[in-house]
């Protein structure tokens, strides 16, 4: 005999709402992560556009100025918010508790789609979706039962000790966008010059 309750319908639809709205948030944060990092040109400023205008050399430098102000003192911060991102998923979703291999493959994921980005946008976003979406189905096939909150807690607790390794990689990171950034704009100007002779 079917018996239909208000506390029945609570505890049967609780979990489910819980997981409809865990699996939402986690697909949203992955699509507009995934489609953040894997950007090339991640401020997107035309130098081509001043060639017109009165002054143009003036429009130029300041727009070149601001150019590089964005990618010194921005691109560290969404350097560290693609980090924390990639480290919290690989964190909540791991079986190994040695938080340096975690942050390893966290920031070795960074630079391999940063890489991807200037090689093909297309092939940088499928490396930064297909990673947390493996994941995910990972978890929901494996993790579930065996989450273990208390040890991903102990794992953002020793990332403090860690500290002198992180500005390692994020030095390098950074440097490596730098290389990537200044070959890609010179490979650039050098195709523009050579179509236009």
């Amino acid at each position: 005999m079917i018996q239909l309750s208000p506390d029945g319908a609570y505890t049967i639809l609780r979990p489910l709402i819980l997981f409809i709205v865990g699996l939402a948030v986690y697909a949203i944060i992955v699509y507009n992560l995934y489609k953040f990092v894997a950007t090339r040109d991640i401020f997107n400023i035309n130098l081509g556009q001043y060639n017109r205008v009165e002054h143009a050399f003036l429009f130029k430098f300041f727009a070149l100025l601001l150019y590089i102000v964005e990618y010194l003192l921005f691109f560290p911060l969404f350097l560290m918010v693609w980090f924390v991102a990639f480290a919290a998923i690989f964190i909540a979703q791991t079986s190994d508790p040695v938080i340096s291999n975690i942050l390893l493959i966290a920031m070795a994921m960074i630079a391999a789609i940063r890489i991807a980005s200037y090689y093909h946008q297309d092939l940088a976003k499928d490396i930064a979706k297909l990673i947390p979406f493996a994941l995910l189905a990972v978890f929901l096939v494996d993790g579930v039962a065996t989450f273990d909150w208390e040890q991903s807690w102990n794992l953002i607790l020793q990332v403090p000790y860690l500290l002198d390794t992180l500005v390692y990689y994020f030095a390098f990171v950074f440097a490596l966008e730098l290389i990537l950034r200044v070959v890609y704009s010179m490979t650039r100007a050098l195709s523009s010059r050579d179509e236009n002779t």
